[in-house]
């Protein structure tokens, strides 16, 4: 079952991040954990947030775009709107910035500390439709923890 995935996950990343203070290496490490054990994917990472742009932060995959404004394509508009952003065809998403063409559904996660959007976790996948309900769910649990390590 996810859940049970996605809970078995959960307690790694909150094993792996106790204590961690240092954003990059955590980043580094969480998008390693995802790439790892996570399917049908082709691209895991985040990007951050820096002068009112998107920047390419660490990152498992192809090289990537390295500057996205806020509230262009999927990464760029669930940074603006604080929403994740499920989509299970790019090309059918208005302004989709492509950095892989191979690429073909997507999920961005806002990362936040407190309130604030700090940046996403963008997850690429070359199959249509590759993530759920269930999927963003158990994502958005991961994040938070991280989250909750980080920024405590």
């Amino acid at each position: 079952m996810k859940s049970e995935f996605y809970d078995t996950l959960n307690r790694q990343v909150l094993a792996l991040f106790e204590g961690e203070t240092n954003q990059v290496a955590a980043m580094a490490n969480f998008s390693a954990l995802l790439n790892e054990h996570l399917e049908t994917i082709n691209w895991v990472g985040f990007y951050l947030i820096e002068n009112e742009q998107l920047v390419l932060g660490p990152f498992q995959g192809k090289v990537a775009c390295v500057r996205i404004p806020l509230g262009r394509g999927v990464c760029g508009t669930a940074a603006a709107e604080n929403v994740t952003q499920r989509i299970a065809d790019v090309h059918q998403f208005e302004g989709h910035i492509a950095c892989d063409s191979a690429s073909n559904s997507e999920i961005v996660i806002p990362f936040r500390n407190g309130n604030e959007v700090v940046g996403v976790l963008d997850i690429d996948s070359p199959i249509f439709s590759r993530f759920d309900e269930e999927d963003q769910k158990g994502l958005e649990l991961l994040l938070k923890s991280l989250e909750s390590c980080l920024f405590a």
